[in-house]
């Protein structure tokens, strides 16, 4: 149901961005162009980010550990009051999707850009967001009806639903706290790892069991929705290339979807939407299997990494989008349909023949590809040092085109001009994956990596 409230529109004065490198550049850019003033936060490790360098202001908020700096609510709070920022934007990550940050940003007079307290806890715990899903009639993965008390009721439930099942915690995210179980004697070892992984990471153990989704393709939609009760989605992207979870690759349109498979899934997500009121840029993530069957798997209420990927195809900025319907503009556009192809590759600061340990350092060199349809964001720099405490994504490479033949393509040639030299980053293991030709093809799933033979690191 549409709200009715009566909001007089107007741009914030100044924007305090509590994240930091190429998100934080990326909506400084954003608000400079519609006339907004910016504040960056940074941690001692950041100082020379690109980030603090651009913002009309910056304020240092602690030492390099993220708990002292960028997790730090009282810290960025005390940036907002000293700025007189009346808005602050979380970008993805640290407190993008804290619904307690969200709430004392609402209570001190400061607009969170992005959802309110109450729909980030209708999505933010798994188990809710799943009920949520079930009563506004999204398909869901058949499982547990809630938490999981014991082993054996974890057991009796996956022998109800059949094995292969997923065992993961409510509160997870980025692979942690998950298993796969294949039979009843694999689950009491799995439900001891898996609830110590979460507790650790999440502060949470609890638990619940779905049905495993066999060779699942990992597709999402971005939607949008403005104060007046007003969703619309500006279609898919396939995330499907990642490891352990995490995502390497991302592309719209999906090589895998149809005409009809993206008008259903379409309206699932507009209906995920409308279901919590939803106002802001999200996600409405979505599992599907071999057949086309598409399951709900979870809503990011946040802008994510791959954000780029949706906006080279519509030719529409997605921060700007975001921060107008905070302001309270109405939405204008309708659903998308891609008439174009954009791929987005991960550059990160990694070592792919080295199980991708983490390669943090000095960069000697940095070049980033140029031309038409080529797009890098990034917060790095020759002489800029990759800090150890962080993600370890220094750039993303988007290339955008006609078609998905033509697009990788240009990726392949982007990637070939893509110079980063000191560090060891992904471009090796992305140029390797232009050339495979079931990727190529759209021939994979979600484990695709784990077959996929990087070769010999060339020496020369």
């Amino acid at each position: 149901m549409a709200r009715k409230r009566k909001i007089e529109p107007k741009l914030f004065k100044k924007v305090l961005i509590a994240n930091r490198g190429e998100i934080a550049l990326r909506i400084i850019r954003t608000c400079k162009e519609m006339g907004i003033g910016t504040v960056a936060v940074y941690s001692t490790a950041d100082k020379e980010s690109l980030h603090v360098r651009f913002a009309d202001e910056a304020v240092c908020i602690g030492p390099a550990s993220s708990t002292d700096s960028y997790l730090s609510i009282p810290k960025i709070m005390a940036a907002v009051e000293i700025t007189n920022s009346d808005a602050v934007h979380p970008g993805y990550g640290f407190l993008a999707e804290n619904a307690d940050f969200a709430e004392i940003c609402t209570e001190y007079g400061v607009k969170f850009i992005g959802p309110s307290s109450a729909m980030m806890k209708s999505m933010g715990d798994k188990i809710t967001a799943k009920e949520t899903m079930i009563k506004a009639k999204v398909p869901v993965v058949p499982g547990s009806e809630g938490l999981l008390k014991s082993v054996e009721e974890g057991q009796k439930i996956s022998k109800k639903i059949g094995y292969p099942v997923m065992l993961k915690a409510t509160a997870g995210g980025g692979g942690k706290g998950m298993r796969i179980i294949w039979n009843d004697e694999e689950f009491e070892a799995a439900w001891n790892s898996a609830r110590k992984e979460a507790a650790a990471s999440f502060g949470n153990d609890g638990m619940y069991v779905e049905k495993f989704v066999e060779e699942p393709r990992h597709i999402e939609f971005q939607i949008i929705g403005d104060q007046y009760g007003k969703v619309v989605h500006l279609s898919e992207r396939d995330c499907s290339i990642q490891r352990r979870h995490q995502k390497l690759v991302e592309e719209c349109p999906s090589p895998f979807m149809t005409d009809a498979l993206r008008k259903k899934m379409g309206a699932a997500a507009v209906k995920a939407g409308k279901a919590i009121d939803y106002e802001g840029v999200g996600t409405v993530e979505f599992l599907v299997d071999k057949y086309r069957k598409f399951y709900f798997m979870e809503m990011n209420t946040r802008i994510q990494v791959e954000h780029p990927v949706t906006e080279e195809v519509i030719d529409r900025d997605l921060i700007k989008e975001q921060i107008k319907v905070a302001a309270g503009f109405k939405l204008t556009g309708k659903h998308y349909y891609p008439q174009m192809h954009a791929i987005e590759c991960r550059i990160n600061a990694e070592d792919p023949y080295n199980d991708f340990r983490p390669s943090p350092g000095a960069i000697n060199s940095f070049h980033s590809s140029k031309g038409h349809g080529v797009r890098v964001d990034t917060h790095v720099y020759a002489g800029y040092r990759v800090p150890p405490f962080y993600d370890s994504m220094i750039a993303k490479l988007i290339c955008r085109a006609e078609t998905r033949e033509e697009c990788i393509k240009k990726m392949q040639r982007a990637l070939d001009e893509f110079i980063v030299e000191g560090i060891k980053t992904t471009i090796p293991f992305h140029k390797k994956l232009m050339l495979d030709e079931n990727f190529r093809s759209g021939n994979f799933n979600t484990g695709f990596i784990n077959d996929f033979d990087l070769g010999e690191e060339n020496q020369s």
